[in-house]
């Protein structure tokens, strides 16, 4: 029988497993400490950190004010902790969860460097098993997930993919270490978010940057710069402030949307207003646009043209800059990424734009990317190729439910749950940003999960209560409830993570509602009745 995956030798056993050290995790940790049970945290890096821990590649940064991302529960570390610039880059960020971890000592109950495999229900005890990847085991009552909605990474299904001769990175695994570009000859692949800061980044210290793009996407000014001793000052006295603006927003970011339609106004002020918020930091020209610009194909029509044309204006070779207008899916109808600089980086000598719709990559060699119209050598190449977003995580490891149910082969369709924090006929696990859980500013989600999944424990600590699970009509409501939100919203008729669509993953061929897309606020409102009313939608025994 495997050893025990304890935390020491006699120790009692953990009243909570989590799975993940990232900023979900860590939370969780802390508000289960705070109830007195006893919790393992099992990770698979070794450290804390999770997505700004895997995610070290060249100009990763989050596109959320810094000032609004970090933790709210502690007043004394929002005084102590600064951030350097408005928009955090990933070793700032990594460093400021390393400094969380440091200051409530979290991590004398995480065991890293233990990737779970597997977890099994036990219908008779209520317990869950967790297996690892050496062949350990844990079990407690409860389980809890905190994989993060984009942590499965994927690769490309390129044949040769392992014959190249060079060094390849995907962006998600790029080493701690760093990598030295300079002068090489670097093909990437893919022209997303993460490629997109990829791109920005490594073009001025390359050799030669040839840039493979499958599917172009539309991406607006960061306008990122160091905060001041002043406004340092002024965030630290705002708080409060800040959190409860960010509370009253359907995506937990501080912008809000427009309450007038495109149609509201003449030509002139609405190209005015673009204006603004192109120039102004952040997603204001995403989220704080329009209100029918992601919900009336005419409006978002209109916001496409303008986005287009300052395209056209940044790239100097008319017949780039029309490869870089995306022409499958209208602006902010796919997560926007926000950029500093990525368009001029197609005026720059050493620069190549790949569309592989044109010219299709065939095979991998040796020496680099064969297309259907030549072949690139290359000294390194980078994949820039994403993830198997949200349900990803979970078909990575064999999660079995009662009478060995497999919540792989149950999500096969669709997931299907209870507020995105139970899955159905999977009793006492419990997810943190599951499928089904609004999404946008993410520590501001992270955190009012955890808070809710954490009352819940507490009741049925409180009510000696060892099994829970969602009613089937309850599933079924909230399934309906996902889907018609949805629905009226633009994005839903396109192909991307957030719908499901990853074609390097296979069964990922189909559009499926992944998030809860009614916003944060009416989330909100809902989870706080469930609680308020005694969980009334739940089954405890």
């Amino acid at each position: 029988m495997p050893a025990p995956a304890t935390a020491a030798a006699g120790a009692l056993p953990p009243e909570v497993i989590i799975i993940g050290a990232g900023i979900a995790g860590m939370h969780q940790l802390y508000r289960l400490r705070e109830l007195g049970l006893r919790v393992q945290v099992f990770e698979a890096g070794s450290d804390v950190g999770g997505t700004w821990y895997w995610n070290r590649y060249p100009g990763a940064r989050f596109d959320s004010e810094s000032w609004t991302y970090g933790y709210s529960f502690s007043p004394e570390l929002l005084q102590e902790w600064e951030w350097p610039e408005h928009f955090s880059a990933q070793p700032d960020t990594l460093r400021y969860l390393n400094f969380v971890a440091d200051k409530f000592d979290l991590r004398r109950d995480i065991r890293f460097n233990s990737r779970v495999t597997a977890a099994s229900f036990d219908d008779a005890t209520s317990h869950w098993t967790i297996t690892l990847d050496n062949g350990e085991q844990a079990r407690a009552p409860l389980l809890i997930t905190a994989l993060g909605p984009l942590s499965a990474y994927t690769l490309p299904n390129i044949p040769g993919r392992e014959s190249f001769a060079g060094p390849a990175y995907h962006t998600a695994r790029w080493p701690h270490e760093g990598v030295d570009l300079k002068g090489k000859r670097v093909g990437i692949i893919g022209t997303g978010a993460t490629a997109i800061q990829t791109i920005q980044t490594i073009a001025r210290d390359v050799g030669h940057l040839t840039v493979f793009q499958r599917t172009p996407n539309w991406a607006a000014p960061l306008h990122n710069r160091r905060i001041t001793p002043e406004e340092q000052r002024e965030i630290k006295a705002s708080y409060a402030e800040i959190f409860e603006r960010c509370r009253q927003t359907s995506t937990c970011f501080i912008h809000q949307t427009d309450p007038r339609s495109v149609f509201d106004v003449t030509p002139e002020e609405r190209e005015a207003f673009w204006e603004k918020l192109y120039g102004e930091p952040g997603f204001g020209i995403w989220v704080g646009n329009f209100r029918d610009v992601l919900t009336d194909q005419a409006a978002n029509d209109l916001a496409s043209a303008y986005m287009a044309r300052k395209i056209r204006e940044r790239v100097k070779d008319p017949a780039t800059a029309e490869r870089l207008i995306p022409k499958n899916h209208g602006f902010g109808t796919r997560r926007l990424p926000l950029e500093s600089g990525y368009y001029e980086v197609y005026n720059q000598d050493n620069v190549r734009l790949v569309d592989i719709n044109d010219t299709p990559i065939e095979r991998i060699t040796p020496r680099g990317i064969q297309t259907s119209a030549e072949e690139h050598a290359f000294d390194l190449l980078i994949y820039a190729t994403g993830f198997d977003g949200v349900t990803g995580p979970y078909d990575r490891m064999d999660i079995r439910g009662p009478g060995g149910r497999s919540l792989r082969q149950a999500w096969t369709g669709t997931p299907r749950t209870f507020l995105g924090m139970l899955a159905e006929g999977f009793p006492n696990m419990l997810m943190v940003l599951g499928p089904h859980t609004a999404r946008g500013n993410i520590p501001r989600n992270i955190e009012e999960i955890v808070d809710w999944l954490t009352g819940l424990v507490a009741h049925m600590h409180k009510h000696g209560l060892a099994r829970v699970e969602a009613r089937p009509e309850a599933v079924e409501a909230w399934c309906q409830h996902v889907d018609k939100a949805a629905a009226g919203l633009l994005f839903s008729q396109v192909n991307s993570w957030q719908t499901g669509v990853n074609r390097n993953v296979e069964g990922r061929d189909i559009r499926r509602v992944l998030g809860y897309y009614g916003g944060a606020v009416d989330y909100r409102r809902r989870i706080e009745a469930v609680a308020a009313n005694g969980y009334q939608e739940f089954l405890f025994n």
